[in-house]
């Protein structure tokens, strides 16, 4: 047995590490945690308990909140413009029902195991510490690459607001590569501001409150603010349906003015007449690649997730909070988009701020229209950044309890009792980011990692359904992922590439037929292995397969860029995973910071039961 003393403590051990690197992936790799672990040894490394103090009613204005804002007003353009013409309402109703079946995946499991971790936390449990550690560097990815997208897009409506040009405060550098080289230092500024504020909020909040006692009126706006971003997750939940409720007011206000000065006839016909006409320029493609693109639209449900430690009763209220807000935020997106595909036709659409700008330049009165939705779309956009920007902290924060990337991430300053070692970090990679990235570089990156990460979790709950460790043998289910997955990526190339025409037809025909007998065989065959005690999805194995294939056309949808880029950033993580991570993870489990269930029978009957007794009232 090969010793687990530090691998870290010098050159030599870290050398002779290395070379036991195939004895410890084959250790590590696949070893699992339990749900009991998660709710407990790793919950106690935080410290104190999290209260229990809230309801559906919070998790969905937080779901509102986090979603609506930066992906509508950053992305709307972009996919009609260039991708969808007046369908991208059809593509945000394609791209919501793809983010409500993941969500059903999201509750089951963070009903059953209501920790901060999210799919971090869901791949460790079942398909181990590697499919977890790819998956959640992933997730961090698109938070980074997300939140530095939403800066610039705020620039630009903040821009459009004031009547300001971007390219007056951006500068092109002619020798960078297209799509690096305008450099955005105001979206810089801002990303470095919101991270000091998050840094240092709790000696903030007390400026602030002590404050408003002396100056009530000129600092009451300031104390609302303070609330929601460094108190109690309680007090944010409250300032936080305030703000959702006035943003989903202003939101109307956008509504209604497109729908009052909008035309019809711009749903149809373009300005252009030598381009695509019709409400389907660019064809069914073009639905569906406007869908991968707005799918980002919906990243910030999977958040609410992470708030199941603080839910009251997680059993009644996570599936309310969950799918409800990816419904309300799909009907007022898809009503959003309507509103601007009246009010110009599609090509003549601002590809970075096409609500604002579509009333500018009038000359009958309707600038000062132009001027509230900027300032409106603004205000949203760096709201959601914020919460963004909290939420990239919090994930890092919980993946480095696990031990696959360093501890300093996991500290949290006893001071400003915030993890100030990951938000500093994560906010200069995303200023970094920020700087020079094109919008659609960082929109196509984010969407294939976020649909990379919900095709994981849908799998991973399929497994978990089918398999006990232990004691089921995981080949049928393992067998029937990988065909059903290589059956909707032939469905989705043959869709994307082959010449239209009956044979094509035909293709289509078989491989359709073809999944749903290996879903309905596999139905019938392997029983399910456990049965959620409290929420679970139901009619399986049909819906989460529905969403892995939802998940793998919408990601045939993007462009080949986009996975050289995604394929270069898993690499990467690979790499870190075999040159630090196992090695730590493997130091960690001979400390006894984590334990090893690869293969090991995990006791979750008696675990279950616990956990029952626990969200008794």
């Amino acid at each position: 047995m090969e010793s687990h003393g530090s691998s870290f403590s010098g050159l030599d051990s870290y050398f002779r590490a290395l070379a036991q690197t195939p004895a410890r992936l084959a250790r590590r790799a696949c070893s699992v945690s339990t749900s009991h672990e998660e709710m407990s040894q790793v919950k106690a490394r935080s410290g104190s308990v999290m209260q229990r103090t809230l309801r559906w009613y919070d998790l969905v204005g937080f779901g509102i909140g986090g979603m609506v804002g930066a992906g509508v007003f950053v992305i709307t353009g972009h996919a009609s413009r260039l991708r969808a013409g007046p369908s991208v309402v059809i593509s945000y109703a394609i791209a919501g029902l793809c983010a409500l079946l993941s969500s059903f995946c999201y509750t089951e499991f963070a009903v059953d195991m209501p920790v901060a971790g999210g799919a971090f936390s869901y791949l460790r449990i079942t398909f181990g510490e590697f499919a977890a550690f790819l998956t959640g560097a992933n997730l961090i990815m698109d938070y980074v690459m997300s939140n530095a997208a939403v800066a610039r897009g705020f620039t630009a409506y903040l821009g459009s607001a004031i009547g300001i040009s971007t390219s007056k405060w951006r500068l092109v550098i002619h020798g960078l590569p297209d799509g690096f080289n305008e450099i955005d230092t105001f979206a810089v500024l801002v990303v470095l501001a919101i991270t000091l504020i998050i840094c240092y909020r709790y000696h903030y909040c007390l400026f602030f409150k002590c404050s408003a006692y002396s100056h009530q009126t000129s600092l009451r706006v300031l104390n609302l603010i303070s609330l929601f971003l460094f108190c109690s997750t309680r007090e944010s939940s409250l300032v936080n349906m305030l703000l959702t409720i006035l943003h989903i007011l202003f939101i109307g206000f956008v509504i209604l003015m497109g729908f009052w000065k909008g035309d019809w006839k711009n749903f149809t016909q373009p300005a252009n007449p030598n381009n695509p006409s019709g409400f389907f320029p660019f064809g069914a493609p073009g639905v569906f690649n406007g869908a991968a693109m707005v799918y980002l639209s919906y990243i910030g449900y999977d958040a609410v997730s992470t708030l199941a430690e603080e839910v009251h009763d997680p059993v009644k209220d996570i599936p309310i909070g969950v799918s409800g807000s990816v419904i309300i935020v799909t009907i007022l997106y898809c009503l959003m988009a309507a509103s601007m595909s009246m009010l110009l036709p599609y090509d003549m659409i601002d590809a970075d701020a096409p609500f604002s700008a579509a009333f500018r330049g009038e000359s009958d009165g309707w600038q000062w229209v132009s001027n509230v939705i900027g300032m409106g779309a603004s205000f949203g956009i760096l709201t959601s950044l914020l919460v963004a920007m909290l939420g990239q902290a919090r994930y890092l924060c919980v993946i480095g309890r696990s031990n696959v990337v360093p501890a300093w991430f996991a500290r949290v300053h006893p001071k400003t009792s915030t993890p100030v070692n990951a938000s500093a970090f994560l906010g200069i990679f995303t200023a970094a980011i920020a700087l020079f990235t094109d919008l659609n570089v960082l929109l196509n990156l984010v969407s294939i990692g976020t649909l990379f990460v919900f095709y994981m979790v849908a799998n991973a709950l399929v497994y978990r359904r089918y398999v006990a460790i232990g004691t089921t043998n995981p080949w049928p289910t393992l067998s029937f992922l990988c065909s059903f997955s290589f059956t909707s990526i032939l469905f989705t190339l043959i869709w994307h590439f082959m010449p239209n025409g009956k044979g094509k037809a035909f293709m289509l025909g078989a491989c359709a037929v073809i999944a749903i007998a290996i879903i309905q065989l596999f139905h019938c065959i392997v029983p399910q292995a456990r049965k959620p005690e409290f929420w679970g999805v139901p009619l399986m194995p049909w819906i989460p397969c529905a969403s892995i294939f939802l998940n793998i056309f919408l990601l045939g949808s993007l462009d080949g860029p986009s996975y050289v880029r995604f394929v270069f950033f898993s690499a990467l993580a690979v790499l870190v995973y075999v040159l630090y991570s196992v090695h730590a993870s493997f130091d960690a489990e001979g400390g006894g910071s984590i334990g090893q269930k690869n293969g090991e029978i995990a006791r979750e009957s008696d675990e279950s039961e616990d956990h029952i007794n626990s969200f008794k009232v």
